[in-house]
């Protein structure tokens, strides 16, 4: 999947909201946990998060373990990550897989107080699910993922 929208935002502040840290779990109404399971620097971390269920649970909550590393690029920044066989999955949820993923965040050259932000987004949710509902669901997360930044952003 691919998510691209504008942000009323530079990109730090915006970058400092998404990657794995204290922000996230304050705005980003998917998300239902999220532990920092090791550090290995300031921007490199294995992290552990749930998300809530989806479609009236049709979609049971999801468990990821996820590496995750936040650097600069370009004029921006990257924060990308890829899911890692680590620990035991909680009981009552399913861990789901994340193949190679990334947001990049770029300023815009005709107005630097915005922001570009792209997602790309390879999700294995795992279970026995219907591709159709997955596909919904993860259009419907990705536009309330932009709205509840920006809403974030604002305060």
């Amino acid at each position: 999947y691919k998510a691209q929208g504008v942000v009323e935002d530079v990109t730090n502040r915006i970058v400092d909201h998404i990657h794995p840290g204290p922000y996230r779990l304050d705005w980003d109404s998917l998300m239902t946990s999220m532990d920092i399971m090791e550090t290995f620097e300031e921007n490199c971390c294995v992290m552990r998060y749930t998300t809530a269920g989806q479609l009236w649970n049709i979609i049971a909550p999801r468990e990821f373990v996820d590496f995750s590393y936040t650097t600069s690029y370009e004029d921006g920044l990257l924060t990308c990550g890829i899911s890692l066989d680590y620990g035991e999955v909680r009981p009552n949820v399913v861990r789901g897989f994340n193949h190679p993923c990334g947001w990049f965040c770029v300023p815009l050259k005709d107005c630097p107080s915005h922001s570009l932000l792209t997602g790309y987004i390879q999700t294995e949710l795992r279970g026995m699910l219907p591709q159709s509902a997955v596909d919904t669901a993860m259009s419907s997360t990705l536009a309330n993922f932009y709205s509840d930044l920006k809403k974030s952003l604002k305060t």
